[in-house]
Formats: structure tokens, sequence, C-alpha cells
């Protein structure tokens, strides 16, 4: 089922969520399923359950390719719950991003470049990785949201933030 994606301004977005504490429950799939339905009917490439308001450490991304992020490499779709964020290197890199909760809007902001990335699957499964470049990215953009932090708080420079149609005229870029 596709839910209703929050919009920054609404208080439930900047809390700090839960941890999940049982797994493989029939409300979590329906969580993750939901949260899914949701992202690819936007055209995300992630998804924090804050952001259909629900206040717990999931988070979902992946793509093989995206419409809103046509140059990035693809991203294993990924369910992770109750996550840990290690840099690798304190090497940061500046980029674009959007939000599904910030629509019409991007903004540059600075994420580590490398990482590891621990938590558990949809079963309890432990997940551990070591990811770089996008996938790093978005991981987390998704991981900020269960701290009730969203891109634009990240924002160092606000002359590289603003409207879509503005800063990439002619191009197609939908974050609605």
């Amino acid at each position: 089922m596709i839910r209703p994606v929050l919009r920054m301004g609404d208080a439930r977005l900047l809390r700090v969520s839960r941890p999940v504490e049982r797994f493989g429950t029939p409300e979590l799939r329906e969580l993750v399923a939901d949260m899914f339905d949701t992202m690819r009917a936007l055209n995300g490439a992630g998804l924090a359950a804050p952001q259909i308001g629900v206040d717990l450490r999931v988070v979902i991304f992946g793509f093989t390719s995206s419409p809103r992020y046509p140059n990035a490499q693809a991203v294993p779709e990924t369910i992770l719950i109750n996550p840990v964020l290690t840099p690798l290197s304190d090497e940061q890199e500046e980029g674009w991003e959007g939000c599904l909760s910030v629509p019409g809007l991007r903004g540059v902001v600075p994420r580590y470049q490398r990482l590891r990335y621990t938590g558990f699957d949809l079963h309890g499964d432990v997940i551990d990785r070591n990811v770089d470049g996008f996938h790093a990215r978005v991981v987390q953009h998704e991981c900020d949201h269960l701290d009730g932090i969203l891109y634009p708080m990240r924002v160092r420079d606000f002359t590289r933030f603003g409207f879509n149609e503005e800063l990439f005229p002619g191009q197609q870029i939908n974050d609605d």
C-alpha cells in the first residue's frame, strides 16, 4: 500500500526513532512492503519509516536505475533495521540530494565517501557492509531521518540549495 509521505515542517520528522525489538512480525513485514510500494511509486532511492509517520529505526533503499538520479550507480535493494554507521575515513564528498519529504528542492550536502553499515534485515539476520560513493550517500541520507535530521539541515552553502526548476532548467526532476 502506498502511504502518504510526511513533508518538512511536520514535527514527526524531527523525532529520534525507536529501535525495532521484534523481527519477522507480520506488522514489520507489512511496514516494509508499504515502504517499498511508496518508494517505488515516487521513484525514490530510499525511504525511512519516519517519513511515513512510523517511529521505528527502519530504512529501505536500492534501485537499478533512478529517474531522479540518472547518473547514479545502482544500489542493491536493502532493508536495514536498527542501523549503525561507521565512517571508514574522514574524507567527505559534496553531492546533490533531494528528498521525498522536501519535494521540489535540491541541495548540495557533504557526506562521508566510504562507510561501514551494520544492522539487521527483516528476519533479524545481521547485515554488515562496507560501501562508498552514491550507495554510502543514500544510506547516510536515509539514516539521518531516524535521528530527526533532514538534508537541508546539512547544507553548508545555501547558494547551492533551491528549487529544481531554478537550479536545473529544462531537466525533468520530479521529487513530488
